[in-house]
C-alpha cells in the first residue's frame, strides 16, 4: 500500500528537471566521424571562427551598434534597438534551457578526438541546445530584411560559424539544429515588438539581384 502511494504521488508531481536528453543515432554517427578524421589545425581554426558567435563578442557588437544608430534616421534607430533586444534574448534564452535540459557534451564522450586536437567545451551538461548556433540563427533570419547579396553571405556565414560547433565537439548535430531553428524563431516573433521590417522592399532586392 504505500509503495503505491509513493509511485501515485510521484506520478503527480509530473516530469522532474532538467530532462536529460539523449543524442540521436545520427548524432553520434556524426560526431564520432568527427573524431576519428579531426587534426589539431581544423579545430584550432574552427575554435577561432566559432568566437564569432560568442554572447559576449555579439552583445559588445550590438550594442556599439545600438549607440552608433542614436540620432540616426528611424529605419536605423530601429534595426539598433531590433539587434540589441535580439541579442540580449539569445543570449539569454540558452542559459533558461540548460536549466530545464540537461545533455552530455560530445567532447566528453570521446577520448580519440581528444588525441586528434578536439578541445573541451563549457559546461559537461550544457550540450542542449546550442547557444552559438541560435544567436546564427537569429542572424540568419534578421538578414531576410536585406537585398540578396548581403542576405545569401550573411547566412552562409551564420551557417557555416554553426557547423564549427560540431567541429569541435561541443555539440552533437541536433543541438546546432535546434538551436538554429530556436534562433530564427525568437527573431521572428521579437519583430512583432521591435517593429523590424519582415522583409526587403522588392525594388531593392531586384535591384540588387
Amino acid at each position: 500500500m504505500f509503495k503505491i502511494a509513493r509511485v501515485s504521488a510521484s506520478r503527480l508531481r509530473g516530469p522532474s528537471f532538467p530532462v536529460s536528453v539523449r543524442p540521436t543515432k545520427a548524432d553520434v554517427v556524426a560526431a564520432r566521424f568527427i573524431a576519428r578524421n579531426t587534426a589539431p589545425a581544423p579545430e584550432m581554426v574552427a575554435r577561432a571562427l566559432t568566437w564569432g558567435a560568442d554572447e559576449k563578442v555579439l552583445l559588445v557588437l550590438a550594442a556599439a551598434g545600438w549607440l552608433a544608430s542614436r540620432g540616426r534616421g528611424e529605419p536605423l534607430r530601429r534595426a539598433g534597438n531590433h539587434a540589441l533586444l535580439v541579442t540580449v534574448a539569445a543570449s539569454l534564452l540558452p542559459h533558461g534551457l540548460k536549466l530545464l535540459f540537461n545533455q552530455t557534451r560530445p567532447d566528453r564522450r570521446t577520448v580519440i578526438g581528444h588525441i586528434h586536437g578536439a578541445p573541451f567545451s563549457g559546461k559537461r551538461e550544457d550540450a542542449f541546445p546550442s547557444g552559438h548556433a541560435l544567436h546564427m540563427g537569429a542572424l540568419a533570419s534578421a538578414a531576410g530584411a536585406l537585398p540578396a547579396g548581403p542576405r545569401r553571405a550573411i547566412r552562409a556565414v551564420a551557417v557555416g560559424i554553426s557547423l564549427t560547433r560540431l567541429v569541435v565537439l561541443a555539440h552533437w548535430a541536433s543541438d546546432v539544429v535546434a538551436g538554429f531553428a530556436l534562433g530564427a524563431f525568437l527573431e521572428r516573433v521579437l519583430r512583432l515588438w521591435t517593429g523590424f521590417p519582415f522583409e526587403v522592399p522588392k525594388e531593392k532586392d531586384h535591384a540588387d539581384t
